[in-house]
């Protein structure tokens, strides 16, 4: 009864931010008009449009708003125009003209105050007001996003996780602000969870406080769509927390039975699985495997069990070796990253629903703090 009474303070103390201001210090705030920005940062500005759909006539117009609108959620937060072409099967070589037309016309353009204001105006510096519950671990569950959004796919990892905690005597708050990553509420925390967070959603003084936090001991937990951008413009988070750059995933056969092998039946986020099983998931594929930056690959995908193949031709295959769940180091701070977690079934799958708990225990108990140095 304590540990559930604990719980439910934690899930009251998600309450309005202190208070809200516009946005000045943006990763992109700055940045020269060019084609490599968002395509929402171009869309956003009336100049840029109209040099997009003079030699691109049609191309922003046919896409569909809900999806591609201006206000966040938006895929158009996670693509670029380059990619935008390439969704519509123009190749490199068709697109490449016109878009070195449109970037000669673009670096003409200043970046005035109200460009800033509006590529800013999807972040926030609101400070959550968090009543954090005693009990361990504590928890901060994320979930602000600016890119794609599948909703089933975040309220069934949002109720997995708040049933998790309450099955565990866990301390759990939520929070859709970025402006909780500052130092006096992350050291609050034992571990964050980023619930398929996609875009860019933190500031560059909300990305220095959370660097700082999970280097010096802090522990991060990202499931699925957290690394699953097409296009990223925080090389630290894909590089140097995560590991791993999401390449794609099948298509049209998005959701597939394929089978997965535990790397390493040693490690306590494999206790009490399978040494392999199979479930029926969107499986991404990356542009690089994250042993090369050190990643502790705890499960793998065996690539003959399902056709790794996007529209048909292009090959996705990462070979023999296919991380769909790992850890790394970071400074003394501990990662732990599953691609798992598209389909909202998923969260009731009990394979998997202990995968996920033993991650929470190995990010913040003594044991998985000691494996990366921290005390």
């Amino acid at each position: 009864m304590k540990a559930a009474l604990l719980f439910v303070a934690g899930l009251l103390a998600f309450a309005a931010p202190a208070s809200a201001r516009p946005v000045a210090d943006c990763p992109l705030a700055d940045a020269p008009f060019s084609t490599r920005l968002p395509l929402i940062d171009l869309m956003l500005s009336p100049a840029a449009s109209a040099i997009i759909e003079q030699h691109m006539p049609g191309i922003t117009a046919a896409l569909p708003k809900a999806m591609f609108g201006t206000t966040p959620p938006s895929f158009a937060a996670i693509i670029t125009l380059a990619q935008m072409g390439a969704m519509g099967g123009k190749s490199e070589a068709q697109m490449a003209p016109a878009l070195a037309a449109i970037d000669a016309d673009l670096a003409r353009l200043p970046v005035t105050a109200t460009d800033r204001a509006a590529r800013c105006a999807r972040y926030d510096e609101d400070r959550p007001a968090l009543a954090v519950p005693t009990g361990h671990p504590r928890l901060l569950l994320f979930e602000k996003i600016n890119g794609f959004k599948d909703t089933p796919s975040v309220n069934a990892a949002h109720a997995a996780f708040l049933d998790l905690a309450r099955a565990n005597g866990w301390a759990i708050v939520t929070t859709d602000k970025g402006g909780a990553f500052n130092p006096q509420t992350l050291r609050r925390f034992d571990a964050v969870i980023w619930n398929n967070i996609s875009g860019d959603v933190l500031t560059l003084s909300e990305r220095a406080a959370f660097k700082a936090w999970i280097t010096r001991g802090g522990a991060f937990l990202g499931i699925h769509g957290s690394d699953g951008d097409p296009v990223t413009w925080w090389d630290w988070y894909t590089d140097d927390l995560i590991g791993a750059r999401f390449l794609a995933h099948p298509f049209p056969r998005q959701f597939q039975a394929a089978r997965v092998v535990i790397d390493d039946p040693n490690s306590p986020i494999a206790a009490g699985l399978p040494p392999e099983f199979t479930l029926t998931e969107e499986w991404y594929s990356f542009r690089n495997d994250p042993r090369a930056k050190g990643a502790h690959v705890i499960a793998r995908l065996d690539e003959t069990s399902y056709d790794p193949t996007f529209m048909g031709k292009q090959d996705l295959r990462m070979g023999a070796d296919h991380p769909i769940v790992w850890t790394r180091c970071v400074g003394r701070g501990r990662m732990f990253y599953s691609a798992i977690g598209h389909r909202p079934e998923m969260y009731a799958t009990p394979v998997y629903r202990r995968l996920l708990t033993n991650a929470v225990i190995w990010a913040t108990d003594a044991a998985g703090r000691a494996e990366c140095g921290a005390k």
